[in-house]
Order: structure tokens, then sequence, then C-alpha cells
């Protein structure tokens, strides 16, 4: 997405770019047989790309979010399972650099996966609520320093291969579904059975895998504030500004296979216009759009950052939730314009032009979460609220 200095000034561009060139290499196979993108999440590692959202002072580089999601771009133009496992990632470690600061265990886990480059899984899904994270069926046992926990998770992304995991639950036994709590649980802290297998169309690599999660743990490491203020506060941006970036990433790549298929038509015959040529501005002005979109999110975020009244406010809500609709129904447009443009070179694999993967990865995005449940989440909003029209955000 083309952002800002500060990016190149650290480096970070340079060091994704090496975990591009890795991921790139084995998408297809990590497509194919549905495996966990381990040469790219080994690549992050020593890249040392997993710790970057960690404050300074606690040993990471206070990378911002708006740097994160122009990283997710890179990684989606090369892997968008690789990519989203990062995105992933960096949703929860959100979490903790938000809310978690204030208390001394979740400083040393932040110091942790600096130092080590743990990767981070989320489970907010559970049987009988599906993707609604905002209720919990399952709570959180405290038996005087010790905390116990059993859920029914229907998708643990990447969950085998996590080092840790940050689980949502009511807040105790007799709690209300929406009154919970988000709890961190190291790899020895828990075990994962295997209830659901993933076997999807698209974002293979991602093993989103069901499991029931069963753990023990001291108290302390349920982060201190509710998981509605973490949820609005920092989890809803991140989420769909990281994924986005992901999403953008494809598009990127599949337009460029399009641009390169039509220059290498033009070649051929300079003296005509080549087929494809003009669906290949329509799909670029597509594509700006996206971006514009994303764009104009991030600095929404960023603006926000730090008025938490702000954060929770519907207007808020209400903006991001419409960068993540648009993201996501854009960029399957996009990928069937370039499929188009590319003809049937784009609709075989193992060409120069295959877009397969990227339309099937692309299918992915209206479902995380599901676009009709953030529709009738905004729905409710714009009820009561009116919605910001000003062009100057």
């Amino acid at each position: 997405m083309n952002f800002p200095v500060k990016i190149i000034e650290d480096g970070l561009v340079a060091r994704v770019a090496r975990v591009a060139e890795v991921a790139a290499r084995h998408a297809d196979a990590v497509d194919i047989e549905g495996r966990f993108p381990r040469e790219a999440v080994d690549a992050m590692k020593a890249e040392r790309l997993l710790g970057i959202q960690v404050p300074r002072q606690l040993g990471g580089e206070s990378a911002s979010t708006t740097e994160i999601a122009e990283l997710c771009s890179m990684l989606g133009q090369a892997c968008a399972a690789s990519a989203m496992v990062f995105a992933m990632h960096h949703i929860k470690l959100s979490s903790l650099v938000e809310h978690g600061a204030e208390s001394e265990w979740h400083r040393s886990l932040m110091r942790g996966i600096a130092a080590d480059q743990l990767l981070i899984a989320s489970a907010t899904t559970e049987g009988g609520i599906g993707g609604n994270l905002r209720n919990s069926i399952c709570a959180i046992e405290i038996d005087g320093d010790t905390c116990r926990l059993e859920k029914d998770a229907t998708v643990i992304s990447y969950g085998s291969h996590a080092d840790a995991i940050l689980i949502t639950s009511r807040a105790h036994p007799q709690a209300a579904s929406s009154d919970q709590v988000l709890t961190a649980f190291l790899k020895d802290q828990y075990t994962l059975e295997k209830t659901h297998v993933w076997n999807t169309l698209g974002m293979r690599g991602t093993c989103s895998d069901g499991f029931l999660f069963k753990g023990q743990a001291p108290a302390r490491q349920i982060l201190p504030k509710p998981f509605a203020e973490i949820a609005a506060q920092s989890m809803l941006a991140s989420s769909h500004l990281l994924w986005s970036g992901v999403w953008y990433g494809i598009a990127v790549d599949a337009v460029a296979r399009a641009q390169a298929f039509v220059r290498a038509a033009a070649r051929k015959a300079p003296d005509a216009q080549p087929p494809g040529a003009l669906r290949l501005a329509e799909v670029s002005n597509l594509l700006q759009m996206v971006k514009s979109n994303v764009v104009a999110g991030l600095k929404a975020y960023d603006d926000a950052k730090s008025d938490p009244d702000r954060l929770s406010s519907m207007g808020f809500a209400v903006a991001m939730n419409n960068v993540k609709i648009a993201s996501s129904e854009t960029i399957l447009e996009i990928v069937n314009h370039a499929m188009l443009i590319c003809g049937i070179m784009g609709y075989k694999n193992g060409t120069p032009f295959s877009l397969g993967r990227h339309l099937r990865d692309a299918h992915s995005a209206q479902l995380m979460i599901s676009n009709d449940r953030i529709l009738a989440n905004t729905s409710s909003m714009l009820l009561v609220h009116k919605q910001d029209t000003s062009l100057l955000g």
C-alpha cells in the first residue's frame, strides 16, 4: 500500500520481502497439501517479525497498525495463508499491547513474544454460537490463584502450531453470555483434542481446525480488562484492517498477473489493442478503491487511538465495519476481473497467470466474520446513530 517512510527506515520492508520470497516459493504446496506454511513462519521468526508490535521498552519495535497492514499486504501478494497467519497473530498481539500493559504477567508475555518469537493464536468461536465472538457459552472457573477452562472451539487457526492461545469465555459460571474475559494460556498449560478438520476451498494453510480446549493456568493470566472493552477498542479495528491488508495483497498480485498477461499480448501484436486492456483499466480502478478504503480506515483508527470513548463509539464501529465489508466484497470482483483478462491461462493451474488460488482464498473474506452478521450489527447501530459523511473525517 506504500505507506510511510518509517517502515523503510526500520528495514521492515526488506525483512518482509525476504519472508515473502520464501512464502511465494511454497504457496502452491501449502494450498494443495492444506498444510501449515512452516517455511514462511520460520522465516518470520528468523526476521524477528512476530514481536514488532511489542513496545520498545519490552523488547519490540513499537510497529503501528498501519505498518503491520502494509506488511500483511506484502505477504498477501506471495501467499495468502502465510499472510493471514501473520495478521491473526498481530490481531491477538494488539489485545495484549493495548490492554495488558498494566499487568506484570502480560508485560512478561510480551517480552517473551519479542525475545523468543512466540506465535499467538486465537480461540473466540465456539460450538453453539458460531462466529459470534461477543458471546460465550463456556465459563472460566477460578479456584484461588488458579483458573480452569474447557471450551468447544470450533475453529482455532493454526492451533496445533501456536506457542500460546488467547481465548474468550464468560467471566464466571454465573455470568451472562456477553460478560466475557480474555485469557492467555501458554502451550504447556493446555491440551487440544481435534474435533473438526480444516479441509476448505481456500486459506487452507491457516489450518483452522476445531478443538476441545482444556486449560489450567494461574488466574493472573486473565487480561485485566473486560473482553467487551478489548473487542471494541482494539480487536474490532485491528481485525478488519489487517485482514483487509491481506485481501488487498491478494488483489494486488491478481492484478499484477493480469497486467503481465495484457503486456505479453501487446508485445505479440503491437499494432492492435490487446484483449483485456479495457478490463485491466477497470480492475485498476477497483484496486485503487480498495486501497483508498483501507488507508482511510487506518487513518481513522490512528486518529481515534488515543480516545477510548471514540474507539468504543457507534460511529467508529460503523466505520470499521464498512471498511471490512467494502474490502471483502470488492476483492472478489477484482480477482474475477483478472481471471477474465487472463482467460484460460488464469483458469489453468501451473501457469504464470494462474488465479485459482487467489480466487479461492478471496472467498474467505466475506466469511471472516460473516458479512451478514456485520451488516446486521451495522444496521442496528444506524437506527440510533447518524453516519459521519464529512470528507474531512
